[in-house]
């Protein structure tokens, strides 16, 4: 991810700054390639949690229902081409190869970044969760509940670099702007 600016949601600032702390990107992929998780939705959970707002499974699951479309017909295949050009065919000239996966990677994060607004979006709706007593609980009650509407588990390791991040970051920023 790119560095933060001021530019976005709340959410969107809150995901840059966490995704920059010491071994939350590397988490955050584990539990996308060993787990299946929608990272975006992951730090949708986590800026709850850092509000200490708890979501039940059934706003978790409505949540994953709405956004896995964009996820799979935008973001995942413009991962995939990402991926597919670090090792370039003959045909292209590397260095021509790489300028134009550097461009795929960019869209890809504009894709997240739209999936990320669009979330942030859904709170004038709807706002969700329930008040936790701290953030600490939400995030546990966040992550939990996201694993069990889609039925994965989560690599316990991963899990607590993005809780220590996320107590991190909460202290030096408010979650809300």
């Amino acid at each position: 991810m790119p560095e933060p600016s001021t530019a976005g949601s709340p959410f969107w600032r809150f995901s840059l700054q966490l995704y920059r702390r010491p071994g939350v990107a590397d988490a955050c992929i584990a539990l996308q390639e060993e787990a299946g998780a929608d990272v975006n939705l992951l730090l949708f959970l986590l800026w709850h949690a850092a509000q200490r707002r708890a979501l039940s499974v059934e706003e978790v699951a409505g949540l994953e229902a709405k956004v896995a479309a964009w996820r799979e017909r935008a973001v995942i295949p413009l991962r995939a081409i990402r991926r597919t050009l670090k090792s370039p065919q003959a045909l292209v000239e590397a260095g021509d190869a790489e300028a134009f996966r550097t461009r795929i990677k960019a869209v890809e994060l504009e894709a997240e970044r739209l999936q990320q607004e669009a979330m942030y979006g859904l709170l004038r709706a709807t706002p969700l969760g329930q008040v936790a007593p701290s953030v600490a609980e939400a995030a546990r009650a966040n992550v939990g509940a996201y694993a069990v509407s889609c039925a994965m588990d989560f690599a316990a390791p991963a899990v607590e670099v993005l809780f220590a991040g996320l107590l991190a970051t909460s202290g030096e920023m408010n979650p809300e702007g």
